[in-house]
């Protein structure tokens, strides 16, 4: 249940006069990312706040509190006052697959947070290591299925996409792993490029310069079209395998309680962020596909994914505490 003093702070937001509410932003906006410099996240986090900054009128100052998948950074946006100066990018991670996987989760995202609008998404895309010795995705699940131990895959950490999209292709596809969980991007990353683990998730706007680099090999990718950051790599839905289909997304959010003008006023001006030619090429060449959507949208969105990674996680038997 919310503290006395934010459920008072919210009832006098509440009531503050609609001109108020229309000089809204007064002062600088805080803009929290879960992940560190570099990142996927991180890109998008700045990019928004940038032009959302411009379009507001005010500095969106960005503030990566990067670890646990994103959890702390949402943990500190959902007790923060709800007055529209502390906001999120909140992903799908943090958001609708934590409640499931983490008993102990100290913030719930649907009663602390105020959806705004999905900002952009990105599909995953299936990798190893360019030593790896399968060339393609069907010499790789039959190398798996004929493994006598279990393949090892990557992940950015337990309960993250990365960690339930590769249990998911598992089941699809008839074969046995083993995640082996990493404390920091980089650190999964290395392993990979490495050869320290067979294979992994990662999103295409991660994979792209690695692959192009000649550090990694893409075998399928997850979204309904093949990626033009990643030529020539069939989606699984092309190769057989069309339930292998989980991505990510990220999202704009508020702390529950701010005002529905403040809101609505973070959708349109967000939105508009996103359609500058200069946002839409950063994003694009980084491998993101920009969405924009309007605040019932992503309502509906969380709703059908909170369910849908539910059950994957509980297929798994998969709970930390």
């Amino acid at each position: 249940m919310p503290s006395l003093s934010r459920r008072l702070l919210t009832a006098a937001l509440l009531c503050l006069p609609l001109a108020a509410v229309a000089q809204y932003p007064d002062a600088p906006i805080r803009l929290n990312v879960g992940f560190p410099p570099g990142t996927g996240p991180d890109i998008v986090a700045r990019t928004l706040s940038h032009h959302l900054g411009e379009r507001l009128g005010q500095s969106v100052v960005l503030e990566n509190r990067a670890g646990a998948g994103g959890q702390i950074a949402a943990q500190a946006v959902a007790r923060s006052p709800a007055d529209g100066y502390t906001l999120l990018l909140g992903e799908v991670g943090s958001i609708s697959i934590s409640p499931a996987t983490y008993s102990n989760l100290n913030y719930d995202p649907a009663r602390d947070f105020a959806p705004v609008s999905e900002v952009v998404r990105a599909d995953f895309v299936l990798v190893v290591p360019a030593s790896s010795p399968h060339r393609d995705l069907a010499a790789f699940i039959a190398a798996g299925k004929n493994a006598g131990d279990r393949v090892n895959f990557g992940t950015f950490g337990a309960g993250t996409p990365g960690h339930f999209g590769a249990e998911l292709f598992a089941r699809e596809v008839g074969m046995k792993i083993e995640p082996v969980h990493y404390r920091s991007t980089g650190d999964a990353v290395s392993a990979l490029i490495s050869g320290g683990v067979q294979a992994a998730f990662v999103t295409t706007a991660m994979a792209a310069p690695q692959v192009k680099g000649g550090k990694m090999r893409a075998l399928a990718i997850t979204g309904a079209q093949p990626s033009p950051a990643l030529p020539g790599v069939p989606t699984f839905a092309q190769a057989g395998y069309d339930k292998v289909d989980f991505g990510a997304w990220f999202a704009l959010f508020a702390p529950a309680g701010t005002p529905a003008a403040v809101l609505d006023r973070l959708q349109s001006e967000s939105a508009a962020a996103l359609r500058v030619p200069e946002a839409r090429r950063t994003l694009g060449d980084a491998g993101f596909t920009i969405v924009g959507s309007d605040r019932q949208a992503l309502q509906a969105l969380l709703a059908s994914e909170a369910r849908r990674w539910s059950d994957i996680v509980k297929a798994t038997g998969f709970k930390a505490n």
